[in-house]
């Protein structure tokens, strides 16, 4: 088992993968491991989850990159682990005067960072990091850059998710036990990041400045079950210790033989003692029938408002399916399907934290340009899948609005573009030579650079944003958004291009390599 101090070495500046240190010694050996170069991170496509597919993502990580790379140093524990490493032939893996320069040179923050920021909504193929610094550098925080963002960016685009197929009503994540490992910190972090709005994570979520939610289990009903007394007597317990905090799980037993009723009982003296009871939740059976059933036992009995809780393996396809049998089946009951949709509160676990159907976001981080006599020289990668083909150079991205205020296409650019003064706007597509867009003046609202300055010469130089703050950057955004890439199913493709003079260079070294 890990010891604590074990722990903190291994999430530390460790955090990163073998070949990342031994390039970083061949540099070093060459004299080029302080030679600037340039790393885009961007992930190839949105989350497919079969049947259903991500139009977009959501951005999130980019707070506990920072904490990470301020807190990535080379010390003692980490000189002792990398200078223990032997070789085939049994000799030191890594030599004293890189080991010296890791523990009194190194530094993880190093470099020039430009990120989205967190909350906004990203599409594939645009870089959401742009990392300038030394080569060595760049090259060692790339796994833990790829770890942290990746999973969080994943987790954040399934909660926005969830949450537009709710309808926006609340959402509180419930994966802590489901999670892997400590990944629940950041997958709750992330979660709340994209559409939760609360978590029964204890320590994540006064970590993050929020209050915990939860009902009580299964197993408190069994306890006075099993101690001779009934499922009214745990309720009431429950009602008596936290009166204006009282949201039963109904399910033990008989959900509507005796849990609701049993809730509507309790409800009934707090009403009586001037208190306002939360509501219940159902965890099994058929959802959407068992809370249209639950809505007018409730109504009947003067507890219109009361929030019923879902929970039981949903996520965003699972609760369009409740919704859309709610709609078809509620008024047959005399229940308003409307009001019992906004209503409903959703507590989402599993396929939430764990992303359930995509469980990896195709995050890479590549190397784009090196720094020549203080040029920027690009750098090429040719794949035979003409997809992944590198789109080279230092580069900046620019998000283009059209006269409805809607965002129709992000465009990458070179460094030296100001595409808000281009009339007409070519924007190219990043692969088929034949197929691009004019934009005239009239055809444009505005154009907005997409990537800020966030680590200046060391020196971190944004401000970190709160949550609250990052779901109004990530409602305006998703809002921005054409419905139809929107859909849970079956989305459209966002447009992502390139500027002319991008796709111009990109081509030239193309044929150049190829020649070559």
């Amino acid at each position: 088992m890990m010891k604590s101090t074990d722990l903190l070495t291994a999430s530390g500046v460790l955090l990163t993968d073998q070949y990342q240190l031994t390039m970083a010694q061949l540099y070093f050996k060459l004299g080029i491991h302080e030679t600037t170069a340039q790393f885009d991170h961007f992930f190839r496509s949105n989350p497919d989850y079969g049947i259903h597919k991500a139009g977009f993502c959501i951005y999130a990580g980019l707070g506990s990159l920072l904490d990470w790379l301020d807190e990535s140093v080379f010390g003692e524990n980490e000189i002792h682990y990398l200078r223990h490493q032997k070789s085939a032939a049994g000799e030191p893996l890594f030599k004293e005067d890189f080991l010296g320069w890791l523990q009194n040179d190194f530094s993880a923050k190093a470099v020039n960072l430009y990120a989205m920021q967190e909350g906004r909504v990203v599409h594939p193929n645009v870089p959401i990091h742009v990392v300038e610094g030394p080569l060595a550098v760049g090259q060692i925080i790339e796994t833990g850059l790829l770890n942290i963002v990746n999973y969080q960016t994943l987790v954040a685009t399934k909660a926005a998710r969830i949450k537009q197929s709710a309808h926006g009503q609340l959402l509180m994540e419930f994966g802590l036990r489901r999670a892997q490992g400590l990944g629940a910190v950041n997958g709750t972090r992330a979660a709340l990041i994209g559409g939760a709005d609360f978590s029964s994570n204890v320590g994540a979520s006064h970590v993050l400045g929020f209050t915990p939610k939860g009902t009580h289990a299964h197993s408190m009903v069994q306890v006075f079950l099993g101690m001779g007394q009934s499922e009214l007597d745990a309720f009431q317990a429950y009602a008596d210790l936290y009166p204006d905090d009282c949201l039963l799980l109904v399910d033990t037993i008989d959900t509507l033989g005796s849990g609701v009723p049993n809730a509507i009982k309790v409800f009934e003296n707090l009403k009586r003692k001037g208190h306002r009871p939360v509501g219940i939740r159902l965890d099994s059976g058929d959802l959407a029938h068992i809370s249209i059933k639950a809505a007018k036992m409730l109504n009947e009995a003067g507890f219109p408002e009361v929030s019923i809780v879902l929970s039981n393996d949903l996520d965003e396809l699972v609760i369009w399916q409740i919704i859309t049998q709610i709609q078809e089946e509620a008024t047959r009951y005399g229940v308003d399907p409307e009001k019992l949709i906004h209503r409903l509160t959703y507590g989402v676990g599993t396929k939430l934290i764990t992303s359930s159907g995509d469980s990896a976001l195709d995050g890479v981080y590549k190397l784009v340009a090196i720094s020549q006599q203080n040029e920027w020289v690009p750098t090429l990668k040719i794949s035979e899948n003409i997809d992944k083909t590198l789109n080279p150079g230092n580069k900046r991205v620019w998000r283009v609005y059209d006269q409805r205020s809607k965002a129709t296409a992000d465009l990458v650019a070179l460094y030296d573009e100001d595409v808000r003064n281009q009339r007409p706007l070519v924007l190219h597509h990043p692969t088929l030579a034949t197929k691009q867009r004019c934009l005239d003046a009239d055809e444009i609202d505005h154009i907005e650079k997409l990537l800020i300055p966030v680590i200046r010469d060391g020196e971190i130089v944004a401000e970190r944003p709160t949550i609250p703050e990052m779901w109004a950057m990530r409602d305006t955004d998703i809002e921005a958004l054409d419905p139809g890439v929107r859909r849970i199913m079956n989305p459209h493709t966002y447009h992502v291009s390139l500027s002319k003079k991008l796709w111009d260079l990109k081509q030239a070294m193309i044929q150049k390599t190829k020649a070559a």
